[in-house]
This record gives C-alpha cells, structure tokens and sequence, in this order.
C-alpha cells in the first residue's frame, strides 16, 4: 500500500524536474529583475498596447534597463516620503506598466505590497486599506475620486496618482485623450494638496536609487484572502516565500523550454492576485521574458487581439477564460491563431475535461491543471508538461512540498491512500500567518512531525500514483469568474435590504456557460414587503464588487435548516438542479 510519506508523485515528475530545488538562494524578489537588467537591459519587459481602429494593435515597450531605473527611482521616492522597511504601499490598478514598476519600487524601499482589486467598492477597500495600515497609495487615475472619498477615514497621507495611458504609443495616447479619457472617467483636472502624478516624481528622481538594505527574510507581500465570514485576512508572505514558489515553477515548466527569456507572457490574470502576481509576473520577470499587459480578461476580443499580435508562448489562465476564448466567435471562424501557445496553466477553479480538449485542439499547447493558495502564494501543484495529464487532477506536488490528507474529524489522523479528507501541505513558500489574525492564523499554520502544516480548507484525495484531486470545498466558498465569493458576506448584504428577511446563497452550475458557476440568491421577504430582482441587484452593487453579486434569484417562502437554524446550502443547490431537470423533461 502506497504511503504519503514515500512522496509517489516523485516518480511521475518529467525527467528535467528535479525532486528538490534546495538549498533556495537568498535573495529578494527584485533581485530577479536587477539581475535580468544587468544581463540584458536593452531586451523588452513590458509590452503595451491598443487597437487602433485604422491602424489595428500599436505597441509600445518597456525595457528591463528602464523597468530597473525607473522603480529604482520610485523606490528611492517612497523612502524620501517617509516609508520605512515594513510599511505597507497599497496599489490599486489593473495589469498596466505602472503597477509592475510600483510593485517593484515597493519592495526596493523594503516596504510590502498590499495590492486590492480595483473594482472593489469603497466600503471593501477601506477596509483592506486600514488593515494593513497603508499610509502611502499609488493609484490609477481611475480610482482616485474613490481614494480621496475613504481617506479621511485611513491612515492614507501621500497618494500617487498615474493614467493608463502613460505608457502607451503616442499614437494610442493622444486618441485616448481626445475620445476616452474624460468619457471613462480617467481624467483628474487636479490633484489635491500633498498628492502627486507619478510621472512628476519619476522626473523629480530620476537617476536616484534607494539605498535600503532588503533581505529575504523580510515581508514583501500582504494577499488578501477571504474567510468564511466574508473579512478579508492578509496572508503575509516574505521574499524568501515568493522566490522558492518562483523557481518552482520554473523548475516545473522546464520541458516547455522555460526559463528563456525567448519567453512571452500573456499577462491577462490581475497581478493584484497572488496568481497572476507570482506564476505570471515574478515568474517572466525572473527568466527574463516578455510580458504582454491585459488590464482587462473580461474584455475577450481585446485578448484575442493581444494573442493575435503578440504571439505569446505562455498564458496563465484560469477556465472561464479559457473557455470563453474557446467560444468566441473569431476562435470559431478561424480568424484568430492561438498556434504560438505552448503551455498555459489553469487554476482558481476545476477545469472541465472538455475546456482543457478543445483549448488544445484549437492551439496545440498544454493546458495544465494546477492549484495554489494565496497562503502559499501561488502554486502547490501542477500536471506534468510532459507526462500524464489525469482528468479532473490537480496534478503532483511541486519539488520540496509535502502533502498529506488528514481526517476532516480531527485534523490529524492520516487517512489512506485513495480516501477524502483535508488536505494539508507544507513547504517552502508558506505565509508566515495573517495581519493581526491569531487565531485564524493558528487555524491553518498547524506544527506537527517537526514541519509546519498549511490546512487548506479543501476536501481532497490522492491517487496511488501521487495525482492528488478537489474532492469539494470544506467550507461554502463559491468561485466566481476566477475570485472566491463568500456566500454568507453576500446574504448579510442581502439581508440589509428592507424587503428581505432571510437569504441564503450558493454557488450553482451556469446554466448557458459550461464550467462555469453562477451565484444564486434564494430570497424569504419580509410580510406584506415586495422587491424586484433588479432592485437586489442595485442594492447589491452599492457593497460587493461585481463578481460577488447574484445573478439568479429565486424567491421562497422558508429556507431549509438544520436543527440549529443553519441553513443548508447544499438542499438549495438540489432544488435549483431538481427544478432545471423538471423544465427539460
């Protein structure tokens, strides 16, 4: 009988990956990049871009010199303005040139990135702003308006402000300005007292570099993550953590022909998520690859458009897009090549046997399914490029992780090969705990056989031969569009609205977009009290970011419960699917 502890995925490892990566060297994040600077500072970083009407897709690039002084200079700003090794810098933008070159004078200046979606409402940031304690912002211009309006209530002194357009084309600049910038909400006429545009500071400190002495034992990241309340938690991760998860995947993609820095990137995942962050960012930065920018996955024709021009080899994806670019249209009628793709990984959700077949067929890579958490920022496990791809697996533990699935009764027993349970990991890249959560910290950062144990939360299994499978979610996570949604922060959001007396939400199989999942909101009113959908929705809108709020509703006259008043989430998900079998017979 097979046993954990003999580590079985070793044997189906492709032959140039090797077991173990140790000793890790010690270094910081942004050695990567001082390095790949120092190597070959004329080779492009970034790539920037916008489709022309007539002109179709310009672009403009950002070398690895020019990345290296320009955060160079930032980070020696930041110090200037007051932060200290450990303060935290909050960045709120998309997947632009300047999100990269703040992320990097970040942690020049010693300071730890706490990046948060965008889209987030103002309630949320301000929340995720005051836990970690940011006293300095750089922002999109975008979302200035929304800083200024919670900045009163943080402990926020200095905002820096930059546009999406700065870096891109002259050509793509000046039509920006001309049709979309004020149209879209980018323009800010003026800045208030004591904020600054980032390229002001740029030219203030050009040619100067910080002189802080960063080690790799030193914080560099706060990912917020989310718990079953709903409160978001800062995972704090070290830049020893990000660079072991770095080179593992490296090592791990190494029969794709990775590292080179021949490389392209399609930089689609958000980069203020620890996925696109680590496996797309850190990891292209550290071979010296190409990124080409996508602030937006959402748009899908402007994807198809970067893929179509830039040719990129690698793409780090999760299945929604994937099968959105499988179905459009232009993918369809043959007028977009997807040829140049030779590996992508897939992870945030299952990825559906069928996605994974036609992605293939249509670009003749590998789509690989993979896992992480952002406690163990990013990637845990992975599919071989070379060997065996086992439907519906996560894959195999990368090099230097232990894995074990322990009994979801007590936390501890070992179950046997081929059972459920929870699974539980350790490794090199593990967060060091969450901001000022204790408890919750002592929850999941578990200390037996002499290692510390991550408990994920994940129902899971392995196979005799070290594939290890999502079995389903220990607690009533939904995954939405690639984000986790919390069901019981959106029922109590729900719950605010007047009409609504009870609500109970749960995460449902789309019913037009195959892999996908759909929220739904079962909704108990209030005696005598009416609501539309529609008004849920606008309510909903005013506190949850997009992706959290329902999109199908259903109104009943009681929630299912158990004895002590819980309500089963699971029976709602039977009645959605029981009522979709009767509507079909």
């Amino acid at each position: 009988m097979t046993s954990y502890d003999e580590r079985p995925w070793l044997k189906r490892y492709d032959p140039e990956v090797p077991h173990s990566l140790e000793p890790y060297p010690d270094i910081t994040v942004h050695s990567f990049l001082e390095d790949a600077a120092k190597q070959n500072p004329n080779h492009p970083a970034l790539i920037s871009s916008a489709h022309i009407p007539v002109a179709g897709r310009i672009a403009s690039t950002l070398t690895y010199g020019e990345l290296d002084r320009l955060s160079g200079s930032l980070a020696a700003a930041l110090i200037d303005m007051g932060l200290k090794t450990g303060d935290r810098v909050a960045l709120i933008m998309p997947n632009i040139a300047a999100f990269v070159i703040s992320y990097y004078a970040v942690l020049k200046a010693g300071g730890v990135v706490a990046a948060t979606n965008p889209t987030y409402p103002a309630e949320k940031m301000q929340y995720q702003i005051n836990d970690c304690g940011a006293e300095i912002v750089i922002t999109m211009s975008l979302f200035y308006n929304m800083v200024k309006q919670i900045q009163p209530k943080t402990k926020v002194k200095t905002v820096i402000v930059t546009n999406v357009k700065e870096y891109l084309p002259p050509v793509a600049k000046i039509l920006f300005t001309l049709a979309k910038e004020k149209k879209d909400g980018h323009r800010v006429e003026i800045l208030q007292p004591g904020d600054y545009w980032l390229q002001d500071v740029l030219a203030r400190y050009a040619g100067k570099r910080a002189n802080r002495q960063v080690k790799s034992s030193d914080l560099a990241l706060f990912q917020y993550t989310g718990g079953t309340t709903g409160v978001s938690k800062a995972a704090m991760s070290t830049h020893r953590a990000l660079v072991a998860n770095t080179l593992q995947m490296r090592a791990w993609l190494s029969g794709s022909g990775v590292p080179g820095s021949q490389e392209i990137f399609l930089g689609a995942i958000p980069m203020f998520h620890a996925f696109g962050m680590v496996a797309v960012l850190n990891f292209a930065i550290s071979i010296g690859a190409r990124i080409v920018l996508v602030p937006n996955a959402r748009d899908i024709p402007d994807v198809l458009d970067n893929i179509n021009t830039f040719k990129p080899t690698l793409f780090m994806g999760v299945p929604a897009l994937y099968n959105a670019i499988n179905n459009h249209p232009l993918v369809k009628e043959g007028k977009i090549n997807l040829r140049s793709i030779r590996a992508c990984v897939s992870g945030s959700a299952p990825l559906p046997p069928a996605v994974k077949q036609e992605f293939e067929r249509l670009s003749g890579g590998k789509l690989l399914e993979g896992f992480g958490m952002s406690e163990a920022p990013t990637a845990s496990h992975c599919n071989p490029m070379k060997g065996e791809n086992r439907t519906g697996s996560i894959g195999l533990p990368l090099p230097d992780m232990d894995c074990r699935i322990v009994s979801l009764d007590d936390g501890v027993t070992v179950v046997p090969v081929g059972e459920v349970g929870e699974l539980i990991m350790t490794g090199p890249q593990l967060m060091v705990g969450y901001h000022g959560m204790p408890t919750e910290t002592a929850n999941v950062l578990r200390e037996h056989d002499g290692k510390t144990w991550l408990y994920t939360g994940d129902i899971a299994r392995m196979d005799e031969d070290g594939y290890f499978y999502i079995v389903d979610r220990k607690k009533d996570m939904a995954l939405i569009g690639g984000f986790n949604v919390y069901p019981n922060a959106v029922e109590k959001v729900l719950t605010d609205h007047p009409a609504v007396l009870e609500a109970g939400v749960a995460a449902v199989p789309h019913p037009e977009k195959a892999g996908q999942e759909a929220l739904k909101a079962w909704i108990v009113l209030q005696p005598g009290m009416t609501v539309t959908e529609q008004e849920l929705i606008a309510h909903c809108e005013k506190f949850l970011a997009r992706y959290e709020v329902p999109t199908r509703f259903e109104f009943i006259k009681e929630l299912p419960k158990t004895a002590v008043g819980k309500t089963l989430r699971r029976e709602l998900v039977q009645m959605e699917l029981a009522e979709r079998e009767r509507a079909n017979q």
